[in-house]
């Protein structure tokens, strides 16, 4: 465990949120007063339980690619115990300072989860049958790879739990329930595909069926319910507290001998799958390398290293040398992703709510929030309302059913999607919901972001626009107030109400005339010739990425937009934000080629955030 965490005298182990408050409150209480626990959602992870004016606060630590540890968004320490020792010097997001350890009671040790004895005898077990290890090379397996092989035994024990049926129907699993005991919380889980699982419980001599979804970032929970790493670890939620089923989970339906044959989770042929497609030969799956194995990563460089990448396991049948980025996996896919019903070009009114308070607004009209409801499901939505009382409506009109039109053709991850039209009572616009806004509104109240994070979106918006450059589209208006955060390590490109889809014989898109335009954003070539392309996009993300690592600061601070243009034309730039990596701001100072044959396309930067992402990231 990290840094030997078992030691301390605060910490607690595996109890419950409720428990840690119950010992605070037996420790008085005082501002600042503390304890350490086990994450119960986070493989590797801590909890941090404060009291701050006789309220209790609970922060999660966890442990990130390269083994450290950081409060989500926070900075990233060696150990749980560095971010507690920071965290006694600066508040950095904390409610208040720590300032006092609440240490167990007398005789008291950490409380052991039910899945640490397990552990140890599984990840002996894989190294003995996957690398053919023993005796000191088996030990120095286990201290080189402990981290990679918790985190790839944990996510795969629940075949190993008795409560586990494997792939078998609801037609199938009410029968063993109802076998014997009928006792309200006997369960079972079984697997419905790759992706989603059903836990089965008794209630009032009756079975209950819920669904447990995998996200895409892998995280399991039923419906609205919290979130989980691991099948196992959601069962010891709901076997202490109900939190939304019927009631808590009491008794284990075991599978008996002769129930089920366990399926493969691996095609047949695979090279992973063993004679007997047995839980370990299913392992096998997973790349941990052998200590000592080298690894190529993208482009000319090779790396050696002993760590698994954390997020190959979310690619099935991952076979590259490439190291995958999170933005290559399914954790970034759109929660909109092709589901029949999103691939309408309309929305009936009778399945949108609008709800009140304004998202934002502009000469258009609102954007409210709203519900859209499904035969299935519902998903929150943006909308975007077209006034009436206005004496451009008109124009606003075709404007507004242009940019529906835009948007209904583009499909990436990194692009907020157009759900469609609506037009009743006002023209509305339908697109998916981005819950945190925009990213430099985010920054200004979020200083806390490392670099890496920073890194990250700005990289998911070059992703964006290469994805719009590769199909001839001019955005027009890229800068950080329209790019919208679905989260804070997932960005999206909005308003599209300037860009422009260029046919196959042009590369650039002449404007009849100046407007109302974004100058402090616009390329040198756009002001002086009217002439937009991916090229001068291509200036205005130098911008944004200026935006970003500055948290959110107006470019070009008190100059008017003339004093601009003239700064630009003399040769001088913005000066690099304060702690930018020089790294960066070399790559806004590329954006900022004055000729735009000159600067470099998307297919260039790209890249090159790309492989500084992944400097900053081993």
């Amino acid at each position: 465990m990290a840094d030997n965490v078992g030691a301390l005298p605060f910490f607690y182990g595996n109890i419950t949120r409720e428990e840690a408050e119950d010992y605070l409150r037996q420790g008085g209480m005082s501002n600042g007063s503390y304890l350490l626990r086990q994450s119960r959602n986070y493989l590797g992870g801590f909890a941090l339980s404060v009291a701050h004016m006789h309220n209790c606060y609970h922060y999660t630590i966890e442990r990130e690619p390269k083994d450290t540890y950081a409060i989500v968004g926070g900075k990233s320490h060696r150990g749980p115990v560095d971010v507690i020792d920071y965290h006694s010097q600066e508040t950095d997001g904390l409610v208040c300072l720590l300032k006092k350890p609440c240490n167990r009671p007398k005789n008291m040790q950490p409380k052991v989860g039910p899945f640490e004895d397990l552990k140890e005898k599984l990840i002996r077990d894989y190294i003995r049958q996957t690398w053919n290890l023993s005796d000191s090379e088996l030990e120095q397996a286990i201290i080189s790879q402990r981290p990679q092989l918790e985190k790839l035994i944990a996510t795969t024990a629940h075949e190993k739990m008795p409560w586990f049926h494997g792939k078998i129907n609801r037609e199938d699993s009410e029968p063993r329930l109802q076998n014997g005991s009928r006792i309200n919380g006997r369960f079972l889980i079984r697997q419905k595909d790759a992706s989603s699982y059903a836990l089965c419980l008794v209630h009032e001599r009756q079975v209950m069926h819920y669904r447990i979804d995998k996200d895409t970032s892998g995280k399991l929970s039923i419906p609205d319910g919290r979130k989980f790493d691991t099948l196992w670890q959601l069962v010891e939620h709901y076997s202490y507290k109900p939190d939304g089923l019927l009631c808590v989970l009491t008794q284990p339906c075991s599978r008996g001998d002769n129930d089920i044959d366990m399926p493969p989770l691996l095609p047949q042929g695979h090279p992973g799958q063993g004679a007997s497609g047995g839980f370990f030969s299913r392992l096998k799956h997973y790349s941990v390398p052998v200590p000592g194995r080298k690894k190529i990563r993208s482009g000319s460089r090779n790396n050696t290293t002993d760590n698994l990448n954390p997020y190959e396991t979310s690619i099935p049948n991952y076979q590259s040398t490439k190291e995958a980025m999170p933005m290559d996996t399914e954790v970034y896919e759109s929660p909109y992703a092709d589901p029949d019903e999103l691939r309408n070009a309309t929305v009936k009114r009778e399945h949108l709510f609008l709800e009140d308070g304004e998202l934002g607004s502009g000469n258009f009209g609102t954007v409210i929030k709203g519900i859209y409801k499904m035969k299935k499901t519902e998903k929150p939505v943006a909308v975007k309302i077209l006034k009436n009382s206005n004496d451009n409506n008109a124009a606003l009109r075709e404007d507004m059913l242009r940019e529906a039109s835009l948007m209904q053709q583009l499909d990436n991850p990194y692009i907020v999607r157009m759900i469609g039209i609506c037009e009743v009572e006002n023209l509305m616009l339908v697109m998916e919901l981005a819950d945190l806004g925009p990213l430099n509104k985010f920054l200004q109240k979020n200083r806390y972001l490392s670099v890496k994070n920073l890194t990250e979106l700005v990289h998911q918006v070059s992703m964006g626009m290469k994805y719009l450059e590769e199909n001839n589209f001019v955005h027009r208006d890229l800068a950080a107030r329209n790019v919208l955060l679905v989260t804070q390590h997932y960005a999206k490109i909005s308003d599209f109400g300037l860009s422009k889809a260029l046919t196959e014989e042009e590369n650039y898109y002449k404007s009849k005339g100046h407007g109302k335009w974004p100058v402090k954003w616009y390329a040198p070539e756009c002001m002086n010739f009217l002439k937009f392309s991916s090229k001068s996009d291509v200036w205005s993300f130098g911008i944004l990425m200026w935006e970003a690592f500055s948290f959110g600061l107006k470019p070009y601070k008190g100059m008017k937009g003339n004093e601009v243009m003239q700064m630009i034309d003399s040769g001088k730039r913005m000066e690099p934000p304060v702690n930018c990596p020089m790294e960066m701001y070399e790559l806004m100072k590329n954006c900022w080629t004055y000729k735009f044959e000159e600067r470099p396309g998307f297919s260039v930067v790209e890249p090159r955030l790309r492989d500084y992402y992944y400097e900053i990231s081993q």
